[in-house]
């Protein structure tokens, strides 16, 4: 091995000394310390950075002693990459659930305001505890972590893949300090109990950018924290990756190559309208148009797009924005969420002056969507006039491909199929759970997509005022539903029947 600079940081020999005692996680170096020293161990390969020291080539010796290695020197971007990489996934189910953390009640809490949560130094249990939870929903690509205080003590949830996993309960915890430091850490008034607040925390972990928002509610026993989490990091999905079967994608397509008008998706919150959204921007040419957003957070960078944030206590609320918006001599605006009538007007009269607008709204369906226009205040003219296209969607947990189990479609559920006119397969797959799943019998998401595309016949029919029924009867074909698309994921093996009615229902 050749012979960098040898300077260290206060962090950096503070993780050196307790590599020994700590250990490493899947025979790693400790973060702070491969980051510090620019060297990333990972089995019989060493990457070094430009900047790798003599103390972080020496530590890799002490623990790969006679085996050969394989070493690697590469830039700073490489480098950043492999950290990244190898820091991404680990095993910290015992340490996030703080079975190892005990507590000193008179001990004082002090932090700083973020950090990697990846770096280990000796903190208070309190700090270490809030830190190992995050650490466990971001690597197990939890959306929500919830933090309930009881009357017995303290109960942590993640949701994962949509459903909500217990990962700690434990009565000996200092509930009020957990959620100070959480309070702390997003710039809350710690002071403040009595009121609900929001806040942000920006943390990374490994090199990911990971973005959380946090709602404190008073309750019997405490306030209850609910973080949610957006890794910056996951990237964007090209239009060919949500899942569209290839007649919606081409649909889709169709409908991003407006020149104006109103595209909404709807779902409820996490079912990934935002993502789909997203995609359909990066249809559009950068070069030539002028594309604008309005959104609350930001979610993703986007190259060649100008984006705004909201903050409303300012009053940058989205109808501000999107007014501000149109002054800017857009051609295609995204606009986070139609929540209230005043933007849902700015949206239409943007619409009809020649401007693309793509918006999420919260509806349970793509003809629903026509109704909660109605509702906040839109004429039918005006939704005729400015609708192009509505899509629904919705995820569904896959089946685990290693332990699923099949068995024979009962008369009750081919009545099912039946009735929604799609052909019954003759068995059905159900989750089993095994040690590839880690139990839950699911590995991953689908998406399924309802899509409305607004035809002349259909403006006629909103125009004229006609019921949600009716729309429904004129725009979508019964296997074009949120519950066919559901049954013919079913029927096609990749979910359980009973994990598509959990999220469709079984809806005419």
């Amino acid at each position: 091995m050749t012979s960098p600079k040898a300077e260290t940081s206060p962090r950096s020999r503070a993780a050196s000394a307790s590599t020994a005692s700590n250990g490493s996680t899947a025979g790693h170096l400790p973060f702070a310390f491969a980051q510090d020293q620019q060297v990333v161990l990972e089995g019989a390969r060493v990457t070094l950075g430009p900047n790798a020291t003599q103390l972080g080539l020496r530590e890799v010796q002490r623990r790969v002693g006679l085996d050969p290695v394989e070493v690697v020197t590469v830039d700073q971007i490489a480098f950043d990459k492999a950290l990244a990489d190898a820091y991404r996934d680990g095993d910290h189910s015992r340490a996030a659930a703080g079975d190892d953390i005990s507590f000193d009640l008179e001990e004082a809490e002090f932090a700083r305001r973020q950090r990697d949560l990846l770096d280990e130094p000796g903190d208070a249990p309190v700090i270490q505890l809030v830190n190992q939870l995050l650490r466990r929903a971001v690597q197990s690509a939890a959306s929500d972590l919830h933090i309930e205080p009881h009357e017995g003590g303290l109960r942590v949830r993640m949701r994962i893949d949509g459903v909500l996993e217990e990962v700690m309960n434990r009565p000996d915890v200092p509930v009020r300090r957990i959620v100070s430091r959480l309070k702390v850490m997003a710039g809350l008034d710690i002071a403040e109990t009595r009121l609900p607040q929001d806040g942000r925390i920006a943390l990374s972990l490994g090199g990911r950018v990971i973005d959380t928002r946090v709602s404190s509610l008073p309750g019997h026993y405490g306030e209850r924290i609910v973080l949610r989490i957006l890794d910056r990091s996951t990237g964007l999905m090209p239009l060919a990756d949500l899942g569209l079967s290839e007649t919606q994608e081409r649909l889709l397509r169709r409908l991003a190559a407006f020149p104006n008008g109103v595209i909404l998706a709807t779902g409820p919150t996490g079912a990934g309208k935002t993502t789909t959204l997203y995609s359909l921007l990066q249809l559009a040419d950068r070069d030539a148009r002028n594309i604008v957003t309005v959104e609350d957070p930001i979610e993703y960078d986007l190259p060649g797009v100008s984006q705004s944030q909201i903050n409303s206590e300012i009053g940058m609320t989205f109808a501000a924005g999107l007014r501000a918006t149109l002054r800017q001599d857009p051609d295609v605006i995204l606009v986070g969420e139609i929540r209230d009538g005043e933007t849902a007007s700015t949206a239409a009269q943007a619409a009809l002056t020649g401007h693309l607008v793509f918006s999420s709204l919260h509806a349970n369906s793509s003809v629903g969507a026509i109704v909660r226009l109605r509702d906040l205040g839109l004429e039918n003219f005006l939704i005729a006039a400015t609708l192009r296209g509505v899509i629904a969607q919705r995820l569904l947990r896959k089946l685990c491909t290693a332990c699923a189990r099949s068995k024979p479609l009962d008369r009750e559920d081919k009545r099912l199929f039946d009735r929604h006119k799609i052909a019954a397969p003759k068995v059905t797959f159900h989750p089993v759970g095994c040690e590839a799943c880690k139990g839950s019998g699911h590995a991953g998401r689908m998406g399924i997509f309802e899509i409305t595309e607004v035809d002349e016949r259909l403006r006629a029919a909103i125009d004229g005022g006609e019921s949600e029924a009716a729309i429904k009867t004129i725009a979508l074909a019964p296997g074009d539903t949120l519950t066919g698309q559901g049954l013919q994921a079913v029927a096609g093996g990749r979910v359980s029947l009973e994990e598509a009615l959990r999220v469709v229902g079984d809806t005419a």
